[in-house]
């Protein structure tokens, strides 16, 4: 099956221009080499300690957080997830529990689903739950992405372009992205990466810019067709894929305890907010002590969280120093914050042109540089510290080094590279 294929049987009404045949062409190539090249059900493991020798950076802190083991395969309880994105050990040492097949029947019954969904849904569950690997890479991949991108995550997984994702479909893009993310751990593979996010910024772009020149049914043609012909091999392989997994907390949230069901783009939509809320409000609590703001110290004590910077009590003393009177920082603001930081990529692209020119960024430069990149108003005091903060120089301006390099750390938690395919 090929791309071009599927446009050679496309009706003239539907017909694309010439340049969007060629693009067409280049993406065919691109994601045949991409994917189905690097797609392989994962080879049964069976001796767990033996793992640590080939474990990537995130497979070993996953086995450092999980506390649960099923049929030799380890999982996450949703406490230990949290503890893994908001701590950086585990409050207690790790002794990996045998579940029995009652326990595990149990603890998926009491599963609520997706509809029940809150933004307190792991606090909820803490120690009844099981999260696998490879939703343990779908969850971090969450909490990076800006809400503009929900629906291409969502299209992504909703390969036949029918507006809902079943169960097959979420375990066979799982799984891809599984494999990439071992791929470019151990390869450095940034390049198709990066060729990635472009094509789908692209499409995205063309979509909307372009609606004027290319038909609306040529693009559901395309997506749907172009999804079938990519997906179609590897969904003959999801019952393979589910025989060597059990269900687990997410699988049965999102399909229910029969795995028939379908989740739409609301409830997709829902989830995703609930848990960047959920794992914001920890953060946020953890400092506040019951107040209705923390202070602008706490608060640069989580920007530098999971960051390399390797002396951070020079941007301490600006906070003590060039902010004497504390006012705080609201859960709002912090949210908003963070938000902004999931678009950090389109900001970027901004700050560089200051950088470009040699300038460095005003606070008045700042809020509008996010505002266009991001649609985000933040407020002038949380604009305020955050320049305290980097403001190394203290020459009220605020350099590309200064922040962007600092924040892409903090924004994967330490990571370096970006897990996710969308």
């Amino acid at each position: 099956l090929s791309t071009s294929g599927v446009l050679g049987r496309m009706p003239p009404s539907a017909q694309p221009p010439a340049f969007l045949k060629t693009l067409v062409n280049v993406i065919e190539q691109f994601f045949l080499h991409t994917f189905f090249l690097s797609v392989k059900i994962a080879e049964s493991r069976s001796d767990l300690e033996d793992l640590d020798l080939y474990a990537t950076s995130r497979e070993q802190r996953f086995r450092i957080f999980a506390s649960l083991e099923f049929e030799g395969q380890l999982y996450m309880t949703p406490y230990d997830f949290i503890q893994s994105v908001t701590s950086d050990a585990p409050k207690r040492a790790k002794k990996w529990r045998s579940l029995s097949k009652q326990e595990l029947n149990q603890i998926l019954i009491e599963t609520p689903p997706v509809w029940k969904g809150s933004s307190k849904l792991f606090r909820n569950l803490r120690e009844k739950g099981l999260i696998s690997y490879t939703e343990y890479l779908f969850l971090l991949c969450i909490l990076t992405k800006p809400h503009a991108g929900f629906k291409i995550a969502f299209n992504m997984f909703d390969t036949d372009g029918n507006e809902m994702v079943d169960k097959k479909e979420f375990l066979v893009l799982q799984e891809i992205f599984r494999k990439k993310n071992e791929k470019r751990e151990r390869k450095g593979d940034e390049e198709k990466r990066i060729m990635l996010l472009c094509f789908l910024k692209l499409l995205q772009v063309l979509k909307t810019d372009g609606k004027d020149l290319v038909p609306r049914s040529y693009w559901d043609t395309l997506r749907r067709s172009t999804s079938q012909a990519l997906f179609s091999d590897l969904a003959e392989r999801a019952d393979d894929i589910s025989s060597l997994l059990s269900d687990t907390t997410l699988l049965v949230h999102f399909f229910g305890k029969k795995g028939k069901a379908e989740l739409n783009f609301d409830d997709f939509y829902r989830f995703m907010d609930n848990l960047q809320t959920e794992v914001l409000e920890i953060e946020f609590l953890s400092y506040s002590n019951g107040m209705n703001t923390i202070s602008e110290e706490d608060f640069a004590h989580i920007l530098l969280r999971y960051t390399n910077v390797e002396n951070t009590s020079s941007y301490l003393e600006n906070v003590h120093c060039r902010i004497p009177e504390e006012k705080g920082i609201t859960f709002d603001e912090f949210r908003s914050f963070f938000q902004f930081l999931n678009n950090l990529e389109d900001f970027a692209i901004a700050m560089q042109m200051y950088n470009f020119a040699n300038r460095s960024i005003g606070q008045d430069e700042f809020k509008r540089a996010v505002y266009v990149a991001t649609g985000l108003k933040l407020s002038a005091h949380l604009v305020n510290t955050v320049f305290k903060i980097f403001d190394v120089d203290r020459d009220d301006q605020l350099s590309y080094k200064e922040f962007i390099g600092i924040m892409k750390d903090r924004l994967n938690r330490g990571f370096r590279v970006r897990i996710c395919l969308f």
